[in-house]
């Protein structure tokens, strides 16, 4: 099992550069980076864990703080957790990350998520009860131009015709039988809470779950393994990682036993000194865990 680590990057906080390359340093597998574009004042939707961090409305754009970081490393994979899709142009989108992906050699993962906040979603122009059915179209978009050969999709939600576009992603497609064609793209995590609504896109368009924390997966994995199973996909295709992890030894061992891929933990979002305490304190741990390097 990989520990990897988020941290809410913002600029105040330690540089991309200077936290990817302790990581690296200290044997930790990846740096992932969460998204906001923006943080509406006049906001109605209640924070799903409480208070709001003011680092929110500060956030560094995740592609380019990967973009450094991919810079001044080798082995250290890259990932978001998460982006906000709904909120992207899929095309543009789809070269940024199949630029990056390129650029760091094949080391990017995308987690993907739809959204909590409502005012920060509509000034994209998001409607929310169709947020989730904009996110799987505008993903069959970008697997469209990340394919190896010109491919066109149509949706309800978003299109693409038939394009020459490189660079291509490096992970080879992954087959799933009763859902057409195999995915072109990075490894893609889908966010959020347990629930067959949720398993069920996981195994249409997606590689894995990145949930926050590791609450109810005795009960939450199988159901997970079977609705993939369902769906024609291998089953050692399926890639698990739990974000926000507190770790301790014990939990590490239970995730480890339950089959988890990967525990990402949460670094404080402060200046450089304390985040290097933090990943001295943390990186005892790496060394329960297989040595990190390319994830591919």
């Amino acid at each position: 099992m990989r520990v990897a680590a988020t941290s809410y990057l913002t600029d105040e906080t330690i540089t991309p550069i200077r936290l990817a390359q302790e990581l690296e340093q200290r044997g930790f597998a990846g740096l992932y980076l969460p998204e906001h574009s923006h943080i509406p004042v006049a906001r109605e939707t209640p924070y799903p864990g409480g208070e709001l961090p003011p680092e929110c409305a500060r956030m560094l754009n995740p592609f380019v703080a990967l973009a450094q970081a991919a810079a001044v490393t080798r082995t250290l994979a890259l990932g978001t957790n998460i982006t906000l899709v709904g909120q992207h142009d899929p095309i543009d989108l789809a070269k940024q990350i199949a630029t990056l992906d390129h650029l760091s050699g094949g080391r990017f993962t995308l987690g993907i998520g739809y959204g909590w906040n409502r005012e920060e979603a509509a000034d994209h122009g998001v409607h929310w009860p169709t947020r989730r059915a904009l996110v799987r179209d505008r993903m069959a978009v970008m697997r469209a131009l990340w394919d190896t050969e010109p491919t066109a999709y149509e949706g309800e939600f978003a299109s693409v015709r038939a394009s020459d576009v490189h660079p291509k992603p490096q992970l080879p497609p992954r087959e799933r039988k009763q859902h057409g064609p195999p995915l072109h793209g990075p490894r893609t995590l889908i966010g959020g809470a347990a629930g067959p609504r949720l398993f069920a896109h996981i195994a249409e368009y997606a590689d894995g779950w990145l949930p926050i924390g590791g609450g109810g997966l005795r009960e939450s994995l199988p159901a997970l393994r079977e609705a993939w199973a369902d769906a024609g996909r291998p089953p050692g295709d399926l890639y698990v990682a739990l974000s926000a992890v507190e770790p301790t030894e014990g939990k590490l061992a239970h995730y480890a036993d339950l089959g988890v891929d990967e525990v990402i933990v949460q670094l404080p979002a402060g200046e450089e000194a304390g985040v290097l305490e933090a990943l001295d304190g943390f990186q005892r741990y790496v060394h329960l865990t297989p040595a990190a390097g390319n994830q591919h």
